[in-house]
């Protein structure tokens, strides 16, 4: 009897409070934001060539979708490849660095201040050197993006204690086995940490490149949208763009889940 009435009461539908509780606080920040907006807008009757109301971005959003999706694959294709190539020489880059005296002495200095140099000054050289094509654009997001990941990298590989590095030793493990086995598993939440950093950079970085010399992308659309001050549909470019940098990091993130799943048992046994 007792079985069912649990049953009875598990099949009862669910309160709309218990609903609406389970959904992010940051969602709802960002609801009453936007309504605070619309109604701000509507009260003060601004201009909507200065500040358009959300209803009225999302009316230009609607119209403008093909557009904007076209526009929104060619950014995100700069942001994968440039990205990519980032990895691909940041994380080879930081194990030199780890491994090797004369390359942290000589190569780290020199990244460290490369970041001095404000990319915005670079890209018009980039255009020069490679033209208006993709390759510019890509450049510019490797410069951007590089940076956290290696230094990120070269944290997580040189925080393996020398005791654990001298237990890898006195059990006969071999220089690539000690690497494989203890600095990577280690190294891997600095890793992720920077890769995470670095999706945002490189999204920006591509944007950046649009800016200042594209006929396409969405950076392009914002520069064009911009020249005519049709605000709503500025907007409705750099939404598209914060959506592109979001799931990026939504996908980093859950990457990191899959590779690192000792982090959130640890994270948990810590909040215990």
């Amino acid at each position: 009897m007792a079985a069912i009435t649990e049953a009875g009461a598990d099949a009862r539908p669910k309160s709309p409070l218990r609903f609406l509780s389970a959904v992010s606080p940051a969602i709802w920040t960002l609801i009453a934001l936007v309504i605070f907006w619309e109604i701000a807008v509507r009260v003060t009757k601004t201009p909507v060539f200065i500040l358009p109301a959300p209803s009225r971005i999302a009316e230009v959003f609607a119209a403008t979708w093909p557009r904007l999706m076209i526009n929104a694959g060619l950014t995100l294709s700069e942001v994968l490849i440039g990205f990519s190539c980032a990895v691909a020489i940041g994380v080879p880059l930081a194990v030199l660095i780890t491994y090797s005296r004369l390359a942290e002495r000589c190569v780290y200095p020199l990244i460290v201040a490369s970041q001095t140099i404000p990319k915005v000054a670079i890209a018009p050289l980039m255009l020069a050197w490679f033209g208006y094509g993709l390759t510019p654009k890509v450049v510019i997001v490797i410069l951007l993006s590089f940076f956290p990941i290696v230094i990120n990298a070269v944290v997580g590989l040189k925080s393996s204690t020398a005791e654990m590095l001298y237990l890898a030793q006195s059990m006969g493990a071999s220089g690539w086995q000690t690497f494989w086995k203890f600095r990577l598993p280690q190294a891997l939440p600095n890793i992720f940490a920077g890769l995470k950093l670095a999706t945002v950079l490189s999204v920006i970085g591509a944007v950046v490149a649009e800016f200042i010399g594209a006929d396409q992308g969405l950076g392009y659309l914002i520069v064009v949208a911009g020249a005519s001050f049709d605000i709503a549909r500025q907007f409705a470019a750099i939404i598209m763009i914060s959506a592109i940098g979001m799931v990026f990091f939504a996908v980093i993130e859950l990457a990191e889940r899959i590779v690192v799943p000792w982090r959130d048992t640890n994270t948990i046994h810590a909040e215990a």
